[in-house]
């Protein structure tokens, strides 16, 4: 944003970390000019970012369908990790609720799938029992690891303050 700046870069410096980001709505219309023209208007550019203490080899982003609105891009961002034991596939999204978006997003994964695990992550906007998550779990064959290692506790995480212990949330 025009206060804050790009933020994951930000981060990345103060923790020595490397970063890849890419952005959604700089894609709003798919018109180059007008599209920098509303993101300028707008004052903030909004997408995802993978930030890494292992080196980037390559990283991709990929539009997902706009399934629900059309003025509400989306994407993935992909990168490859260089890791000790090879090379680690890693995922960053903000999706819209459904599963329009999710089983895409398992499309792409399973494309990039190597001999090691692949890690995919965001902000899914949907519940653990939501059609799109139960596609990455069931169809694309992901495991749900909060769910792995919590089993009995809720996993609720929209608007739960971070200053208090306690839950602060309802979903």
């Amino acid at each position: 944003s025009r206060q804050y700046g790009d933020v994951a870069t930000k981060l990345a410096g103060r923790l020595g970390l490397l970063v890849v980001s890419a952005f959604a709505t700089d894609r709003l219309f798919g018109v180059w000019p007008l599209d920098k023209l509303i993101v300028g208007a707008l004052g903030f550019n909004e997408g995802s970012a993978i930030l890494s203490r292992f080196p980037i080899a390559a990283s991709e982003r990929y539009d997902l369908p706009r399934c629900q609105r059309f003025l509400d891009p989306r994407i993935l961002l992909r990168a490859e990790l260089s890791m000790p034991w090879g090379p680690l596939q890693v995922y960053s999204t903000h999706a819209s609720r459904g599963g329009c978006q999710a089983n895409r997003i398992g499309e792409i994964a399973l494309a990039h799938r190597g001999e090691g695990p692949g890690l995919v992550m965001g902000d899914f906007n949907a519940t653990e029992m939501s059609p799109g998550l139960i596609s990455l779990r069931e169809q694309s064959g992901f495991v749900d690891v909060f769910r792995t290692a919590n089993p009995d506790l809720p996993g609720l995480t929209v608007w739960q303050r971070i200053d208090v212990e306690q839950p602060t949330v309802f979903r």
